[in-house]
């Protein structure tokens, strides 16, 4: 089915659909039309179907994250000069390198010689890299590493997971796992898309967020992020969100303990059985006499090294959606009647 719904023109058509149906089927997740069409969607906007897509003024990038290393660790300008004139084991220079980048996997080449030629290169470079999304479906590489630990990579690996991202396979394998490998309550797949770009669930508990706003008659981010955290972990500091929460205690017939206990479950679906999740929104639809929304699309203004103008979560959901609906167009066209 793959095939008949990716791009007529599209190049090395037969693989896209091989890789597609691959990572489906090592994910366990159906090739419905619907989800095929999500993950072309996605892949439609992030890359228009390269593997290795283009990035406008990557070189600029590099000489100012590689600046700001180098002033971090106050090495001499002179110094890094010198040593980006060094021949790196392509033959060319690192600077010629730098000056030539056009696309992520050749600076995730670039950053991995670096590391292991240049003198002192493991304490400038090592665990760093400007840019840490690649591939088909621009996959986070921390999400790729961190599933790789709790579900074994389904094809035979190159040198790292990172060099796996950067390659079709592994990137449409990846992307399809964030898109849709995991469960939510949504109505539609605009959310996953929001998603998708902004964390799982953000939808969901940006909807929560607007619930707390209104039943406490004050103004928060709607960004879908209910704690502040720091290092992977919630932190000490107690985010907006939280307080807001810990102000409606009373309403809600909870402890602290137990409101906190209930925000610790803010990325996984388990939330919407919590006690703090279902007393909320009974308090929320009483207080207004109808149904609150249990999603929305999170108000998130994006930035990135690779992202030059203004752009925000609602518009990436938005426009992958429509990439999503032409494509559910195409596929009922299709079928036979």
């Amino acid at each position: 089915m793959a095939d008949s719904l990716l791009p007529e023109n599209l190049r090395d058509r037969a693989g896209w659909a091989a890789d597609l149906a691959a990572a489906f089927a090592a994910l366990r997740l159906p090739q419905s039309p619907e989800n095929l069409c999500a993950a072309i969607a996605i892949i439609a906007q992030e890359s228009s179907f390269q593997a290795d897509p283009p990035v406008a003024g990557l070189s600029r990038i590099v000489w100012q994250e590689l600046e700001k290393r180098r002033e971090k660790y106050a090495v001499p300008k002179v110094v890094l000069d010198l040593a980006l004139l060094k021949s790196s084991p392509d033959g060319s220079t690192y600077k010629a390198r730098i000056d030539a980048l056009r696309t992520e996997n050749q600076m995730n080449v670039l950053y991995t010689d670096m590391i292991s030629e240049l003198p002192g290169g493991k304490t400038l470079f090592s665990g760093y890299n400007p840019v840490r999304t690649g591939g088909p479906m621009q996959v986070s590489v921390d999400f790729a590493e961190e599933h790789v630990r709790k579900q074994p990579y389904p094809y035979p690996r190159r040198d790292s997971v990172r060099d796996e991202v950067f390659s079709r396979r592994g990137g449409l394998y990846f992307g399809i796992a964030v898109l849709l490998d995991y469960p939510t309550s949504y109505g539609q797949m605009i959310y996953r898309f929001a998603d998708f770009n902004a964390g799982r669930y953000s939808s969901r508990n940006a909807a929560f967020q607007e619930a707390v706003a209104r039943l406490g008659g004050q103004s928060l981010v709607l960004d879908g992020d209910l704690l502040r955290y720091q290092g992977g972990a919630p932190a000490a500091a107690a985010s907006d969100t939280q307080r807001a929460v810990l102000a409606l205690a009373p309403r809600l017939r909870l402890s602290e303990a137990e409101i906190e206990r209930g925000l610790r479950l803010e990325k996984t679906f388990a939330f919407e059985q919590s006690a703090l999740y279902q007393r909320l929104y009974a308090l929320a639809d009483a207080s207004s006499g109808e149904r609150k929304p249990r999603e929305i699309l999170p108000r998130i203004e994006l930035k990135s090294p690779k992202i030059s103008r203004r752009l925000t979560t609602e518009w990436f959901a938005r426009r992958v959606d429509g990439r999503y609906r032409g494509c559910l167009e195409r596929y009922q066209v299709g079928r036979p009647t």
